[in-house]
């Protein structure tokens, strides 16, 4: 009989922890979770561009999509609040994983009921559809994003990240080039225009949201451990969900409210001063954001100090987590690094929101698209993932977060080359090679970034704010990226992505000298 060896036992180990089923549950969950984005960027707008929607309207839709930057709002609702019949049937997590997975498969029907050429009112269904879309999706994913971290041990964390991160992308490769593919095969062009075609593409894909909901009914829930999870009584629950809904309507309503006024001002701003109206608006709606805002947290304030809600409990769900962030880093390097989180990967999100626009406008079909920019970009990106994550270790976050910031300014100049070639597939393989190889090296090294900022006693909050501090203020800017491209053609707006990297690289250098001092 031969023995086992130490290296045969090695393989063995290995080979039980890829079969693990939470390792391959969390590739399943994972696709779940990368399905929707893309139907609200990429996707949608290529279906409003071919519906003859205006450039600078179809970038707005963008902003859909901001749910994903304000979870953390609602993050600790989901963590605190049970769910009336559905978490006495499924627990704690897997009852919001149902929730948050059906309202995704009914927001995409919606949008897919949706004909954004039959009059200005369906544009606004469309936008509330994605609006929907984006809050039910950024929900899914803090919900995954605890149950991945709760349902093992640190051991295989690694593990479970790593086929999260795979099933996402694939996730996002069926959404984009599949859906692409799908109204291709239904018969609509840019020339051509069919609705019942992006109609079908739409069903198929909130029908193939069903991976994630019969995932979430075979998987176990996981173990609770340490305190209880519902520790309040049922009013206390009730009243937290009541100030929740409160907030929220003292911040649609604030600004609304203000809209017309905003409108006055920037009609004024731009004829006084002479500076381009669009300009002038992206920074009054930027101050009408963070005014709503603030209005909405004095709001939430008062309303605690009235009793309206358990103080307690607010505290330890909002509070608690900043300041423990505040109180490890101190003041300083504390805003510094939010600063980073906030504005890291500022030049790639924003040159991706008009991406799919700028390939029709060179035109390239919609096959070319989705196998060169999305079948063949998202193998780069993996690829750039897997450099990423050993450049990381051999020389640690903060210098791969600098050669990160570099590699993607220096890529989005190479796209100012492609705009004046034209149509050339043979130059869009190399760029699109060149971004997403640079892309995937650069967010390993951010991931690695986030993961060393969170606290375990905080972790689902405190990921929840930072992932949604990473594309607050990109998606803000993206939003007028259509308009900008509009005003100042291709060339101009890509050179204003890649100087946008510029101050970036001063922030990780600041960042990487300050928490190395204090370490």
């Amino acid at each position: 009989m031969v023995e086992d060896t130490g290296v045969n036992k090695g393989k063995m180990d290995m080979l039980k922890v890829w079969i693990h089923p939470r390792v391959i549950t969390m590739l399943f969950l994972g696709f779940s979770a990368g399905v929707p984005i893309l139907l609200i960027f990429s996707t949608l707008s290529v279906w409003l561009r071919e519906a003859g929607v205006s450039r600078s309207a179809v970038t707005f839709f963008s902003w859909a999509a901001l749910g994903y930057s304000f979870k953390f709002i609602w993050a600790p609702l989901v963590d605190k609040l049970p769910l009336p019949f559905l978490t006495r049937m499924f627990g704690r997590r897997r009852s919001w994983m149902l929730l948050s997975q059906f309202s995704v498969m009914t927001a995409i029907a919606w949008m897919g009921f949706t004909d954004p050429t039959s009059g200005e009112s369906s544009l606004v269904f469309m936008a509330l559809a994605a609006v929907f879309l984006g809050f039910s999706s950024a929900t899914q994913d803090i919900v995954i994003d605890a149950y991945r971290i709760e349902c093992v041990d640190e051991s295989l964390q690694a593990m479970l990240a790593s086929t999260y991160v795979a099933g996402y992308r694939i996730g996002m490769l069926v959404a984009g080039a599949g859906s692409l593919y799908i109204a291709s095969w239904f018969g609509t062009t840019r020339e051509l225009y069919d609705v019942s075609a992006w109609r079908m593409t739409y069903f198929i894909m909130a029908g193939v949201m069903l991976v994630g909901v019969i995932t979430t009914c075979v998987i176990d829930e996981p173990e609770q451990t340490g305190k209880t999870a519902y520790q309040y009584t049922a009013r206390q629950y009730i009243r937290f969900f009541l100030l929740f809904l409160l907030v929220a309507a003292v911040f649609a309503s604030c600004f609304f409210l203000t809209a017309s006024f905003g409108q006055t001002v920037k009609e004024q701003l731009a004829g006084s001063a002479g500076v381009h109206s669009k300009v002038v608006g992206f920074f009054v709606e930027t101050v009408r954001l963070f005014f709503s805002l603030t209005v909405a947290g004095g709001a939430a304030l008062l309303a605690v100090k009235a009793g309206f809600a358990d103080r307690d409990m607010v505290e330890e769900s909002y509070v608690e987590p900043v300041r423990d962030f505040f109180v490890r880093y101190g003041g300083k390097t504390a805003l510094l690094l939010l600063f980073l989180v906030g504005f890291y990967r500022v030049s790639d999100i924003v040159l991706g929101v008009v991406s799919n626009v700028f390939y029709l406008d060179m035109g390239f079909s919609k096959n070319v698209i989705a196998t060169v920019t999305k079948t063949f970009g998202l193998l780069m990106t993996l690829a750039g993932g897997f450099l990423g994550g050993m450049l990381t270790v051999r020389f640690g976050v903060y210098r791969i977060l600098f050669l990160g910031g570099v590699l993607a300014a220096a890529t989005n100049l190479l796209f100012m080359l492609l705009a004046r070639s034209g149509n050339d597939i043979t130059l869009l393989t190399v760029v699109i090679g060149a971004d997403n190889l640079c892309a995937g090296l650069a967010s390993t090294a951010f991931v690695a970034f986030l993961s060393s900022l969170t606290n375990i006693s905080f972790t689902a909050v405190q990921y929840a704010l930072f992932s949604s501090l990473m594309t607050l203020f990109p998606k803000l800017i993206g939003g007028y990226s259509g308009t900008a491209v509009s005003a100042y053609g291709y060339d101009t707006f890509f050179l204003m992505t890649a100087a946008m990297g510029i101050p970036v690289l001063v922030l990780v250098w600041l960042a990487g000298r300050l928490v190395t001092e204090q370490t």
